[in-house]
């Protein structure tokens, strides 16, 4: 399997940025040491502002109501859903499953959350009800919608050998379908956390590189 196509690196305004996502004309992006949230230019890469979310927030995604956040809190990090709005700021919708789970995509009509070690991702409604789940066969570091189809980062984070390197895999499966199968399409050559799609390009975080990493669609 080939490694991903025109990877490029840029260096992130923040250090071990977390979160990444895209609405439209700029990227949200957060830092998980210092527990911010920004806007971020897209054009030269300079913060446009700073949010203060009520916990770290380790994912997000833009919905048809606004912005859903996963945000750990406590000294166990525990996972809730928190929906925001620049007139409401932050409120907060329903705990992760087990009080676990990451990274965030939406189809237009549903959201979707994932839960890392178990290679889940669950369709939920606005109360955390689980609509649906599907199994991707691997942990999972992102996840996006990008013309219909599900993108996933799947793979192995090897926590348990720290002298093993992470790694991941882009996978695409069809949400639509009965019974979803992942399709790898590319080795990803970094630890990546997050991901997600501005039109044309994937983007993600290189977190222990302090980097953001754009790269084309795979085939």
């Amino acid at each position: 399997m080939n490694e991903l196509n025109d990877v490029e690196r840029h260096s992130s305004p923040v250090v071990t940025p977390q979160a990444l996502a895209w609405d439209g004309a700029r990227f949200w992006l957060s830092s998980r040491d210092l527990g911010t949230l920004h806007t971020m230019a897209a054009d030269n890469w300079k913060i446009t502002a700073e949010i203060d979310p009520p916990g770290i927030v380790w994912a997000g995604v833009l919905t048809h109501d606004g912005w859903h956040f996963t945000l750990g809190k406590g000294l166990n990090d525990d996972r809730y859903v928190y929906r925001y709005t620049a007139d409401d700021g932050f409120t907060k919708l329903f705990p992760c499953p087990e009080l676990t789970g990451s990274y965030l995509s939406f189809d237009g009509e549903h959201s979707y959350l994932s839960q890392w070690y178990k290679g889940e991702i669950h369709q939920v409604d606005d109360s955390g009800k689980i609509l649906r789940t599907i199994n991707v066969g691997a942990e999972i570091c992102g996840h996006t919608f990008a013309r219909g189809m599900l993108y996933v980062l799947r793979g192995k984070e090897n926590k348990d050998d720290p002298g093993k390197s992470e790694e991941w895999r882009i996978a695409r499966l069809d949400v639509r379908e009965a019974t979803p199968q992942p399709e790898d399409l590319a080795t990803v050559p970094f630890a990546a956390r997050s991901l997600t799609f501005d039109g044309e390009n994937f983007w993600s975080n290189h977190r222990a590189a302090k980097e953001i990493v754009s790269f084309s669609t795979p085939s």
